[in-house]
């Protein structure tokens, strides 16, 4: 049994910024808004929604299908995650076009603003799970990716019966009420942000009762508040870590739906995998760019436990991935 991911392939263009974007912003005048900010700094990084999660899944020992496509420029990256363990036989190669590029600066306050570049993951609706042996996926995520092609995988899941994991995050406001519906109707585990969640209820109208009746479960992350998950008549409240250092928050969602991921398919419980989930994404704030961290399993196994009571079920998931 495997995980599935799909979702965007991309270069990362990281700045920081010293200031806080707030400076710069009159919210009067919005409708001319016109800034320019000076960055202190820029890096070139491996990225991409679909890359971050197969690539901290690997570093949890699983075996993950990348489904994504990629453009001229890309070989290194594909072969990279392959050589960690990741399956990239479903991976569609675009020649004559760029892979995406995602452009983001972060501010003092980790306030982020973001260009994105679509380049070949226009064309990563070819890439469906009917061509792939989906029987053996246990779960599969769809997350920002373009965006007919996301609707598309809402479809195709539901008609093979993959579960999914349905994760709009940034791509929320290009689709609309119908399908933004369409995705939580049914999802597995429908996973946002706090933000994102009340983007979300604002274009669907729905409360979060009523997604409860419609998700299995919902997950919203809270950044350094931790993360709440709902189910259809329990609230898990998990509780963020403090981390060494924050380097870098890019990626940190990515990472915390791998750690989440890996704990499920694993037979760990909701609140079980929300700490799992948890630990991973302060592995990736404590480091530059969204897949330059490591850890040993027994390195990571020690620091979840001077966080969180280790169950059975999470020291034999340890044990298995040794």
């Amino acid at each position: 049994m495997t995980i599935a991911v799909t979702g965007s392939m991309a270069f990362d263009y990281i700045m920081s910024f010293t200031g806080s974007f707030t400076d710069y912003i009159m919210p009067e005048q919005l409708e001319r808004l016109s800034i320019s900010v000076l960055v202190d700094s820029l890096r070139r990084e491996r990225g991409g929604t679909a890359g971050n999660i197969a690539y901290n899944l690997a570093l949890l020992g699983q075996k993950p299908l990348l489904m994504a496509s990629v453009g001229n420029d890309a070989a290194d990256y594909i072969a990279d995650l392959e050589a960690r363990g990741v399956d990239t036989s479903a991976v569609l190669h675009v020649p004559d076009v760029l892979t995406a590029s995602f452009f983001v600066s972060t501010d003092r306050g980790n306030r982020q603003i973001a260009n994105f570049f679509i380049g070949a993951m226009a064309h990563s609706g070819r890439v469906q799970f009917g061509a792939q042996q989906y029987q053996s996926i246990k779960l599969a995520t769809i997350s920002p990716n373009a965006p007919q092609a996301m609707a598309d995988y809402v479809t195709e899941c539901k008609a093979l019966g993959v579960p999914y994991v349905y994760d709009p995050s940034q791509q929320i406001p290009l689709f609309s009420k119908e399908q933004l519906i369409d995705g939580i109707d049914g999802a597995r585990i429908l996973i946002v942000n706090d933000y994102e969640f009340e983007l979300i209820k604002r274009r669907t109208e729905l409360t979060l009762e009523q997604m409860r009746r419609m998700a299995e479960t919902i997950i919203v992350t809270k950044g350094e508040h931790g993360s709440t998950i709902y189910t259809a008549d329990e609230q898990i409240d998990i509780p963020a870590i403090t981390p060494e250092a924050v380097l870098d928050p890019t990626g940190a969602g990515d990472a915390y739906r791998a750690g989440l991921m890996a704990g499920l398919v694993n037979g760990l419980s909701l609140a079980d995998a929300g700490r799992l989930g948890t630990l991973t994404a302060t592995y990736a704030i404590e480091s530059h760019g969204t897949q330059k961290h490591r850890y040993s399993v027994d390195e990571f196994a020690a620091r979840y436990a001077e966080n969180f009571e280790v169950s059975p079920d999470v020291a034999a998931f340890f044990e298995k991935i040794r």
